[in-house]
């Protein structure tokens, strides 16, 4: 049985006439009728009654009538679903993004005009660090991910490189180096710090630690640790210590800290979108082409 015996069948029953079913189909009334016949001959009951003039559908075939309707409308839905997920236009898109990047910029425009620009589909967003991201893309868990790329990411990871982010102190407001007007990494030596674990980045702690030792601070004093940005921040706020931040703090920095930046701390921090090159999502390849827009 295929879909257009159905849609014969259909015609014919609520026309109740061959020639009428014919004409609204704009086939032969002979073809329909040998269409008719072959699908009575296969569901092995009558699905009409011959009459003088036109048929009369049968007691079974008023039942088939509606469920041939039902299959023939879900059969459209589908089609269309499936065609709006084909043309990027619905659908699920699940990104990841580094929480201090989420204020500002590219990554919360791009959300924006995501919902605008595809009001149908459905978009997951989920904060993680730029490993736990590249993990998660890897493994198909996301479609994409912006996040710091400190190092070269897999063959099979594409990239779109969005912005250079710089580091600057932060300084609980009336900590001493507050007021430096030249403030240097040598500059430093007795101030503690707030760091984030080894672990968090392995790559990015050692260039952080490599970079401060040739600016002349050779061993920063470490006194509390932090996960991520925010919980630092907040440390930082109730006066534990100073930390090297994103500058991209600056749209979310608490009242009670200063941020000052450290001419001689180069070390800026590639940020990026990143995606499976196999990943064929007209959701995704919308997105992309958006941010790549939108980063220009």
């Amino acid at each position: 049985m295929e879909l257009r015996h159905l849609r014969y069948f259909v015609a014919v029953g609520e026309e109740e006439h061959y020639g009428r079913g014919a004409q609204r189909l704009r086939v032969a009334q002979p073809a329909l009728s040998r269409q008719i016949q072959d699908l009575e001959a296969e569901v092995g009951f009558k699905l009409f009654d011959r009459l003088s003039r036109g048929v009369k559908l049968s007691t079974a075939g008023r039942l088939f009538l509606e469920e041939a309707r039902r299959i023939l409308q879900q059969v459209e839905d589908a089609t269309r679903r499936a065609k709006r997920v084909a043309s990027g236009q619905s659908g699920t898109l699940r990104a990841g993004f580094i929480e201090s990047m989420s204020w500002h910029g590219i990554v919360p425009d791009s959300f924006r005009e995501f919902r605008e620009r595809q009001p149908d589909a459905e978009l997951q967003i989920k904060p993680l660090s730029s490993l736990e991201q590249i993990q998660a893309v890897r493994a198909g868990q996301l479609d994409a991910g912006f996040l710091f790329t400190i190092a070269n990411i897999d063959r099979e990871l594409a990239q779109l490189d969005i912005a250079l982010v710089n580091l600057l102190l932060a300084v609980p407001k009336g900590h001493p180096l507050a007021k430096s007007k030249t403030l240097r990494l040598r500059d430093l030596s007795s101030a503690s710090f707030i760091w984030f674990p080894r672990r968090e980045s392995p790559l990015f702690y050692d260039r952080l630690m490599h970079a401060c030792f040739r600016g002349g601070l050779k061993s920063p004093r470490i006194v509390q640790e932090g996960l991520n940005e925010a919980t630092i921040l907040s440390l930082v706020s109730c006066g534990l210590g100073v930390a090297f931040v994103s500058s991209a703090t600056r749209w979310r920095c608490p009242e009670s800290v200063v941020l000052v930046s450290v001419p001689d701390l180069k070390l800026p921090l590639p940020f990026a979108l990143i995606w499976r090159k196999d990943n064929e999502s007209p959701l995704l390849a919308r997105f992309v082409e958006n941010v790549g827009r939108l980063s220009r």
